[in-house]
């Protein structure tokens, strides 16, 4: 799979700090275990799963303590960098970057970076026009590069977003 990325707060600068994580997220981008015409958002969100799990990233990492409860919970986490994946509707970016924020040092400690992994308009029409795929309404990466820089009071975490772009 192609892509585009786009770094905030030097996000790959770190991330080149930490070559073998950085090249782990790459070669699932890129080598993602699904053909083409099966690429529906569910269906890719499960390869994307199972590509972080067989690299060893711990999934569904809870976002809060559980004695706070909230079910809030990022994608995937490994050696201190949380993954977001989100292929669904462009609402959720507030709630995703807040995910990453909350786990990052403003709170629990626990990441120094996060990767937000979304898709492009190009992917979208592509997988509309070539495979009647509907991704009406998806958060775009052209959008989360336009608006996080507007967060940067309230989002200090490193994030570097990747926006798949075509197969």
């Amino acid at each position: 799979m192609r892509f585009k990325d786009w770094s905030y707060r030097f996000a790959e600068e770190i991330l080149n700090s930490r070559l073998t994580q950085k090249h782990e997220i790459i070669d699932i981008v890129e080598n993602i275990s699904l053909p083409p015409e099966d690429m529906s958002r569910p269906n890719l969100n499960e390869a994307f799963k199972e590509d972080f799990e067989a690299k060893g990233w711990d999934a569904e990492v809870a976002v809060f303590d559980p004695k706070d409860e909230p079910a809030a919970k990022i994608d995937f986490m490994k050696n201190r960098i949380g993954v977001e994946v989100q292929l669904g509707h462009s609402s959720f970016i507030g709630i995703d970057l807040l995910k990453l924020q909350t786990m990052s040092y403003s709170y629990k400690n626990n990441i120094d970076i996060g990767v937000y992994i979304v898709s492009t308009k190009k992917f979208q029409k592509m997988m509309k026009k070539k495979y009647d795929q509907s991704w009406g309404g998806s958060l775009r990466f052209k959008k989360v590069a336009r608006y996080l820089p507007h967060f940067r009071n309230s989002i200090n975490v490193p994030v570097w977003v990747i926006g798949l772009d075509g197969v």
